[in-house]
């Protein structure tokens, strides 16, 4: 039985209120296809029965698995590539000046999906500045996904996902083989640091970061979450901190304390005073 308009609404509200991601319209096809395995795995019989059942028992593990199952995660090696060419031009040659005396580097990949933009930063870093080797550098990669958690922590991609942006060279540098996929060597897991965060929720953390990658997830939330989530950022940045959003995604309208700044082909943004 399709969707009733008022079970549509409930779980675009549920997800909202769970994960900040906010369902269009034209979204909401994807809602009986993403949530029907849910379903299924909690021993119900269709989309409608999860429905029943959400509103019988509003907390525990299954409203968190329904918001889990509506996240986009679309990524791929090199996404964009202007972002990490800024890093390498300009960002990391500033950081190792400013952080010479701590010889010490966080990095902050928020809703990571299953790690590509971590690694990437990772093998950006050990491919182009040497001297990293002896600094405490962290790469520290969240997502609300338990599952893409997980798979960024293994570090493991099939051929399809290392043949989309990942140069064939920097492959067999940085991935071993392991049957039909490939495995990030082992000196490139230890610099990554992948855990479950919802943005949207707590944040477990007092890491004062010295780079923010959160990209390409701003626009599924409305103006007042993304005004909240960027405001939080702004303390855990450090005042002469990096940055950057996904190429579509713009501070215009909103009420942050960033101001913007171009690299070359790409732009990030600045922590101002406040």
């Amino acid at each position: 039985m399709p969707l009733a308009t008022m079970e549509i609404d409930f779980l675009k509200q549920l997800i909202a209120q769970r994960s900040g991601n906010v369902i269009s319209s034209n979204q909401d096809y994807l809602l009986e296809s993403r949530l029907l395995p849910v379903a299924k795995s909690a021993g119900l019989a269709n989309v409608n029965a999860l429905v029943a059942e959400l509103r019988k028992h509003a907390n525990g593990l299954l409203p968190e698995r329904v918001a889990e199952a509506m996240t986009i995660n679309e990524t791929s090696f090199f996404r964009d590539m202007a972002p990490f060419e800024a890093l390498r031009s300009n960002v990391i040659p500033y950081m190792l000046q400013a952080r010479s005396a701590s010889k010490s580097l966080n990095i902050w990949c928020g809703a990571s999906s299953s790690g590509q933009e971590p690694y990437t930063i990772g093998m950006t870093l050990r491919e182009y500045f040497n001297e990293l080797g002896a600094w405490n550098v962290k790469i520290h990669a969240t997502d609300l996904s338990e599952e893409m958690v997980k798979r960024t922590q293994d570090g493991t991609y099939s051929q399809f996902e290392v043949n989309r942006g990942l140069p064939a060279q920097m492959l067999l540098r940085h991935f071993e083989r392991t049957g039909n996929s490939w495995r990030a060597r082992p000196e490139l897991r230890k610099m990554i640091d992948a855990r479950r965060m919802n943005l949207t929720g707590p944040w477990p953390t007092t890491t004062q970061y010295d780079i923010v990658f959160l990209r390409n997830v701003m626009i599924y939330f409305d103006q007042p979450t993304k005004e909240q989530i960027l405001k939080r950022i702004h303390k855990v940045l450090r005042p002469d901190g990096y940055l950057f959003l996904g190429g579509g995604e713009t501070l215009i309208t909103l009420n942050v304390p960033f101001t913007r700044e171009t690299i070359g082909k790409t732009v990030c943004f600045r922590p101002v005073a406040v």
